[in-house]
């Protein structure tokens, strides 16, 4: 196993985290029992994951009861996360990232987990119905009473997730360490702006669905769809993507994956651990076998050509406003390549779409 910092933290994670949905029955996303969590768990430590991520949400806490049970005698092993702000009941009061419903869901958490801290409490989601001084007060109180040591934040806009630091900053208030994000070969819309975000504040990213619900496993293509019993068939298509370019990608991800004498998904995850502001990639699987593969991912060394490869048939494109940036920033300014001439070696991170002229 390799390992990285948390964030701007001093903790130190694997690079590969393990994910929970599927521990319990109540999210169609995998249905493993308390025994198999159990084993599950025990099989991740022992090939070096000392991460574990969670959320209330997951299975209406079964997840985390399931997890809390797994995690007795080793609990200060590892490194445990879980989330909140997502509804947990009919009641609307048990929604949102509001000071009652933070202080209820830690309270919960921590009674599900069988522990007196979460290492990581992440807000799940941005709250447009709640103040935003009232979510980041509250967490930075869970910091000051122990029961939390560090927070972060999951699938904010970057502009949210930019207001939320500088008010924390503002405020003296503790500031977010992470960003759970969904990123993979057909999901790389967080390169637009929240990676140069990520970047600015020192924060790390940790990898939600890393094989976009398992199409990036490779084993599904045009001619070939997700049989019955997988978890691609029971839970849909989890995330969004254009499927065209999404089987283009799974092309490619085979040849480099027959190149590298692997499967794809460990080219997908290998690839990830190539990208910028990356802390840990989470994953997850019903079978020991399935997990033990994605771990292997951490080991994989990806030449320039297969990253090159892997990069040209999932480029997103680029949005303004964000060509326009790099284009003023990156090709036309010309301080770039006075202190950084490395990066322009090969021709820069941008073509320059004016034909600037200045060489440096």
């Amino acid at each position: 196993m390799k390992y990285r910092r948390l964030g701007n933290t001093g903790l130190i994670v694997s690079e590969v985290a393990l994910g929970s949905m599927q521990f319990g029955k109540g999210m169609n996303m995998g249905g493993l029992d308390q025994k198999a969590t159990t084993e599950m768990v025990k099989f991740a430590l022992d090939r070096g994951i000392n991460f574990i991520d969670t959320a209330d949400v997951y299975s209406g806490g079964e997840s985390e009861t399931l997890l809390g049970n797994a995690l007795k005698g080793i609990r200060e092993d590892i490194v445990l996360a879980t989330k909140c702000r997502l509804p947990m009941s009919d009641n609307f009061n048990r929604s949102g990232a509001t000071r009652v419903n933070i202080m209820r869901g830690i309270e919960s958490s921590l009674k599900r987990l069988q522990t007196d801290h979460i290492d990581l409490y992440q807000i799940h989601g941005w709250d447009s119905n709640t103040p935003l001084e009232e979510t980041v007060r509250t967490l930075d109180d869970l910091v000051r009473q122990g029961k939390v040591r560090y927070i972060g934040l999951s699938n904010h806009l970057s502009w949210q997730a930019a207001t939320a630091v500088s008010l924390q900053e503002r405020l003296g208030l503790e500031k977010y360490a992470t960003a759970q994000m969904y990123y993979s070969l057909v999901g790389r819309g967080l390169e637009h702006e929240f990676q140069s975000f990520i970047e600015y504040y020192n924060m790390g990213i940790l990898v939600w669905s890393p094989l976009a619900g398992g199409f990036l496993s490779g084993k599904y293509d045009r001619n070939n769809p997700a049989p019955e019993g997988t978890r691609f068939a029971e839970a849909g298509q989890f995330v969004p993507f254009d499927k065209e370019q999404g089987y283009q990608v799974v092309d490619v991800l085979r040849k480099v994956a027959d190149r590298n004498n692997c499967s794809p998904a460990r080219v997908a995850i290998a690839w990830l651990l190539t990208r910028p502001g990356i802390s840990s990639v989470i994953i997850a699987g019903r079978k020991h076998e399935h997990l033990d593969d994605n771990i292997q991912a951490v080991d994989l060394e990806l030449t320039e050509e297969d990253v090159k490869q892997l990069d040209e048939v999932s480029h997103p494109g680029t949005p303004y406003p964000k060509w326009m940036v790099l284009q003023l920033d990156v090709a036309e300014d010309p301080r770039p390549k006075v202190l950084y001439p490395k990066r322009y070696e090969d021709g820069g991170p941008w073509q320059d779409l004016r034909g600037t002229q200045w060489k440096g």
